[in-house]
């Protein structure tokens, strides 16, 4: 029996995504924890606003930094944010040990089909759009965390103020299989900053066993005056030695990715969190089902402060700081919360968490 197609023919013609971009928020789409973070500095290492691009300064440099979610994209190329990173407080003068970058992390699981450590390993290209006022010479690493492995390219930036759009590829390594888990297996890092001891040697271009001198030879310090920022979007990596177009996905889609690693539950004031109960006459608890199952069992990521939330139960309501921990009953897909300090009820009473003011904030972070 013939099927007649209805509607307008195109539309069989659009490919759907099969997720080649082994990048998660390549296009810095989603952004949980904040749209804008100031004071980012040494110490600050970690993530502060796009989903899954994580911040890091180690030695003791004096770089501080405004990391943001912009909307500075390239011009007609379907991207609507863009990773910032602004310089607020400089250092021209690196120490050996000072290293400043971004990074982003893969499963080892998501990675077996580059079959990496096999005669068939494949080669990866990388994609993606970059801004700068400084010029020069910039490092993108690929690190094998589980065999201590790496190979680094490097790109130019050649025209001040100006999206660029940038292609490498990186041959397979036949050397070294990934573990197949939920464990980190690669660290991808854009070079903002190297010390000595990250760039005093010879640019390892090729896989090898890693040698931390030949990490980003020739990078330029972005932090060396404070007119100086930094934005990329877009960026994809895949498996082969051509870049196809950006893999876009549909929002519910990219944050869900998103959300097996971090998820937020409360960001301000008269959010309702659900339905609780007194255990005993001095604490509650509350549990509940993530949206996404996690990574691996998270740790709770909160903001704690004067009667932050409140138990609304029996005409009443018991105001808390914050909530003690995450039970060990908490599993990747449910989460068992309490608070025992600052409380006293009736054991058995139900009712319901609410925010209480606008610094509440409650996240699950499973990151890599």
């Amino acid at each position: 029996m013939a099927i007649t197609r209805i509607g307008n023919p195109a539309i069989a013609n659009i490919r759907e995504p099969n997720f080649r971009n082994i990048i998660i928020n390549g296009d810095m789409s989603i952004a949980q924890r904040a749209t804008s973070v100031t004071g980012v500095g040494d110490g600050d290492s970690g993530y502060h606003t796009v989903d899954r691009f994580k911040f890091v300064e180690s030695g003791s440099p004096s770089t501080v930094f405004t990391q943001s979610q912009s909307t500075d994209v390239p011009t007609g190329q379907g991207f609507a944010k863009s990773l910032k990173m602004d310089v607020t407080t400089a250092d021209a003068s690196l120490g050996a040990d000072d290293a400043i970058y971004v990074n982003t992390s893969v499963e080892g699981q998501n990675l077996q089909y580059i079959k990496k450590g096999t005669s068939s390993a494949e080669s990866l290209t990388l994609s993606f759009w970059v801004k700068s006022n400084i010029t020069g010479t910039y490092i993108f690493e690929i690190i094998d965390r589980d065999n201590d492995r790496a190979i680094s390219k490097s790109y130019t930036i050649s025209s001040a103020n100006t999206w660029e759009k940038k292609t490498i590829t990186y041959p397979g390594d036949t050397t070294g299989a990934l573990d197949n888990d939920n464990a980190r297996s690669f660290e991808l890092i854009y070079w903002l900053g190297a010390g000595a001891n990250f760039s005093s040697g010879t640019l390892q271009t090729s896989w090898g066993s890693r040698t931390t001198a030949n990490d980003a030879v020739g990078q330029v310090n972005i932090g060396d005056n404070t007119s100086n920022e930094w934005y990329v979007t877009g960026v994809q990596l895949e498996a082969g030695e051509v870049a196809s177009d950006f893999e876009f996905l549909p929002v519910d889609v990219n944050l869900n990715r998103c959300l097996r690693y971090y998820e937020t539950m409360v960001t301000g004031t008269t959010q309702s969190l659900g339905q609780a109960l007194y255990y005993n006459s001095t604490t509650i608890y509350y549990s509940h089902k993530y949206r996404i199952t996690k990574r691996a069992v998270p740790t709770l990521d909160q903001v704690t402060s004067n009667d932050n939330y409140q138990f609304f139960r029996n005409n009443g309501a018991d105001a808390f700081d914050g909530f003690d921990s995450l039970s060990n009953r908490t599993t990747t897909i449910f989460f068992e919360l309490n608070v025992s300090a600052n409380i006293s009820g009736t054991a058995g009473q139900a009712g319901f968490l609410r925010a209480n003011n606008s610094a509440c904030f409650i996240a699950f972070d499973a990151e890599l």
